[in-house]
């Protein structure tokens, strides 16, 4: 199925779990593959795949096999193409076009950060610099950026640089947090990207950061086409975001946090399903999700050497209060100097607005 025909006269398709370019000319490519990743200029197409695979691969090279036999099954030759993995599915593809004057920027991406999202410099496991005998992981956050433009293969890289960037933008845009840290996410660990420039254009631009039209059109179509893919894949949005569980899931307060310590504090007075419900219900307020994201922002500052911790305290006392008054209870404060206590004292104060408002909804 032809998803759409880009400027430079190229077909994007998909095929089951596969969407290819095939090129009806040479191109340059810069790809973070690992199947012909790097630089080419003798490309014959390239491609986005959702491996789900039922095998084991217990190996890259068992990985490299599998992908070469995905460019055979779409007809192209292994040899002269490069593939990306994910685990995210190609029916929620975003593809996203800008353009200025006879520039055109197209942004095809898939994506989700739900299990694999992080910030750069969480704490990592993986380290392999002698053997090669290591299963590869599939990317995530996968973009097929096609840059309608000549461009000589250092300003390819620097567009890769500006794709990333409008990537990581996206993510904070959406509040997304690490699962590996109590950070922001940046990106997901295993994220790839191949960047695609037309030497037939009688275009030759000389830069793609940000104070170049052409890095404005990537960062642009990025941006919007990494929302629209996390939108489809992950229903991540402006939307679900409002929301004072998801401000405060990556510094550990879930919901199973709070309901095992409302049981430690109340002895299980309440049912499960009630206050799930209750807390459901309070969750999207807009004065507590206001109110909370300040205070995560201001636990981001502290962590961050931005604020100390007596000025964070003091904020987060005033935050705490205020969102305490308007639930109509006493305040709750921080009780130590840790970034831990200020988490806490957030804790507490949910589960205390849940019980006083289930308590209201069974006197009703």
């Amino acid at each position: 199925m032809k998803l759409c025909t880009l400027t430079t006269g190229d077909a994007v398709c998909r095929r089951d779990k596969t969407i290819v370019i095939r090129f009806e000319k040479p191109r340059k490519i810069l790809s973070t593959s690992l199947l012909n990743g790097g630089y080419h200029e003798n490309l014959t197409a390239v491609f986005n795949h959702n491996t789900d695979y039922d095998g084991v691969m217990t190996s890259i090279a068992d990985y490299l096999e599998y992908m070469r036999g995905v460019a055979r099954q779409a007809g192209l030759e292994p040899a002269a193409v490069s593939g990306m993995g994910t685990a995210a599915s190609m029916d929620n593809v975003a593809i996203q076009t800008e353009s200025y004057q006879n520039l055109t920027v197209t942004a095809i991406v898939t994506g989700g950060v739900e299990v694999n999202g992080g910030r750069v410099g969480d704490p990592a496991h993986y380290f392999q610099p002698l053997g090669k005998d290591v299963l590869y992981k599939p990317g995530t956050i996968n973009i097929m950026l096609v840059i309608d433009s000549d461009l000589p293969a250092g300003i390819l890289a620097r567009a890769l640089v500006t794709c990333t960037e409008a990537k990581t933008a996206a993510l904070q845009e959406l509040v997304v947090g690490s699962n590996y840290s109590d950070g922001l996410a940046t990106g997901s660990g295993t994220d790839q990207t191949i960047v695609i420039a037309n030497p037939e254009s009688p275009l030759y631009l000389l830069s793609a950061g940000k104070h170049s039209k052409l890095g404005e059109l990537i960062g642009v179509a990025v941006k919007k086409a990494v929302k629209e893919a996390l939108l489809r894949q992950n229903d991540l949005s402006a939307a679900s975001q409002h929301s004072a569980l998801q401000r405060m899931k990556r510094f550990g307060a879930t919901e199973e946090v709070l309901w095992q310590q409302y049981m430690a504090y109340y002895g299980g007075g309440n049912i499960e399903a009630v206050f799930m419900n209750t807390l459901y219900r309070i969750d999207g307020n807009s004065q507590l999700v206001t109110y909370t994201s300040l205070y995560a922002h201001l636990l981001d500052q502290w962590n961050w050497g931005l604020l100390s911790a007596e000025e964070t305290i003091e904020a987060g006392n005033a935050l705490l209060a205020l969102a305490a008054a308007h639930f109509g209870m006493s305040p709750i404060m921080i009780t130590g100097p840790g970034i831990e206590d200020s988490i806490q004292a957030w804790i507490t104060l949910v589960i205390h607005i849940v019980v006083e408002e289930s308590s209201r909804q069974t006197s009703r």
